[in-house]
């Protein structure tokens, strides 16, 4: 049998050495392949892992509006809200945003994370008591060059009283808030 030659299962020719061993196999051994297709199926499996457990809450009007339609950029730019006009409309995560311009949304479009509201657009204030509050967009503030909407310019008072421990708050319940309400 030495040296002879065969046809595989597969069609394929092949040589048949009897004195060839397993352990004079000169491949990857089993054990490797192993490790390598068990580190892909653990990145595969986190990967998939971390798309499900990804929700979203989002303060919108029933057309999947943001901000009451108010244009975003607008509050960092012109220090007031200005209403958006639907024909110069952007999507960014889940949400509908509306501006004034082609120039603001041409600004969004660059880097939405940097002019969405933080915390869906719900009141800071509420989340940093662990309740979803619609907003007043009069009763809008930027800190830190971020966007953060409040109920009404007296829950915004407050919410400034102690702006520092009020955020931290905020940031500490908005994941279980969006565990518990988020889709």
């Amino acid at each position: 049998m030495a040296g002879e030659e065969f046809m595989d299962k597969f069609g394929r020719n092949r040589r048949w050495a009897q004195e060839r061993s397993c352990k004079d196999f000169t491949g990857a051994s089993t054990n490797q392949h192993m490790k390598k297709l068990s580190a892909f199926l653990l990145a595969v499996g986190f990967s998939f892992g971390v798309f499900a457990q990804t929700k979203t809450l989002l303060n919108l009007d029933k057309s999947g509006v943001a901000i009451q339609g108010y244009d975003p950029i607008a509050f960092f730019s012109d220090h007031h809200p200005v209403m958006g006009k639907p024909e110069f409309t952007s999507h960014a995560d889940g949400a509908t945003y509306y501006f004034a311009s082609k120039e603001h949304k041409a600004l969004f479009d660059k880097d939405p994370m940097k002019y969405e509201p933080c915390f869906g657009g719900y009141c800071a204030y509420g989340v940093s008591h662990n309740k979803l509050a619609h907003v007043d967009v009069e009763a809008f503030q930027i800190v830190d060059g971020k966007l953060y909407m409040q109920y009404s310019k007296s829950v915004r008072d407050s919410f400034n009283e102690d702006q520092k421990g009020n955020l931290g708050k905020a940031n500490q319940n908005w994941p279980s808030l969006l565990e518990k309400k988020g889709m």
